[in-house]
């Protein structure tokens, strides 16, 4: 398994690149988001990545997060949704966007990404709101995140949704529940989520 690559980075296009590590020249698919993130030709770079075997097919996914990396792996267990529609949703949203389709039940958005009916995008969010809830510790992710909001139903709505955004980006419930539980919860989900990360990261 390779679970990472860094090295000088070789070729740079839209939506593929080539990390040279110790001679070897690795080419990975990769997002126009993971793209815009790396450096210039002949600049030290690194990439998450990703192996993808099929019986006719070896291709390797890099991504320039572990936010990104997870959000492509919870796609590719979607019924109907291959590693290239995967890297063509996180071309066009950021991880933080993603999570926050899918924790508030957007399916309608992903339909503006290429070769995404209405169907798949529905798809996308039943099966991914169904992990979710699944990996939850043994409770209702709502249910947590309203008994430690101690706001208004609006607010708890809002931390409802960044709760449940940030358990599709990788963190558990564990992780993200004390920190939001300190914030304003009367602050839009999207700033309940990047304001946790940043608190989050700090902390590393």
């Amino acid at each position: 398994m390779i679970y990472s690559l860094k090295g000088k980075l070789t070729v740079k296009e839209l939506n593929f690149a080539v990390i040279e590590c110790s001679g070897v020249g690795y080419g990975c698919r990769t997002s126009y988001n993971t793209a815009s993130k790396l450096g210039e030709i002949g600049s030290e770079a690194m990439l998450y990545t990703y192996l993808y075997v099929r019986e006719d097919v070896i291709e390797l996914f890099g991504f320039s997060s572990l936010q990104e990396l997870n959000c492509f792996r919870l796609l590719i267990s979607v019924s109907g949704v291959g590693p290239k529609a995967a890297i063509s949703i996180l071309s066009d949203v950021t991880p933080e966007k993603f999570a926050f389709l899918v924790a508030s039940g957007d399916s309608k958005a992903f339909t503006a990404t290429k070769g995404i009916g209405a169907k798949t995008a529905q798809r996308i969010v039943l099966e991914l709101k169904d992990k979710i809830t699944a990996d939850s510790l043994g409770g209702s992710v709502s249910a947590d995140a309203a008994m430690f909001s101690g706001s208004a139903d609006t607010g708890s709505s809002s931390v409802s949704e960044a709760l449940e955004a940030l358990m599709v980006l990788g963190f558990s419930q564990g992780e993200a529940a004390p920190v939001l539980g300190k914030l304003d919860p009367n602050l839009s989900t999207q700033e309940l989520i990047k304001e946790t990360m940043r608190i989050m990261a700090q902390k590393k």
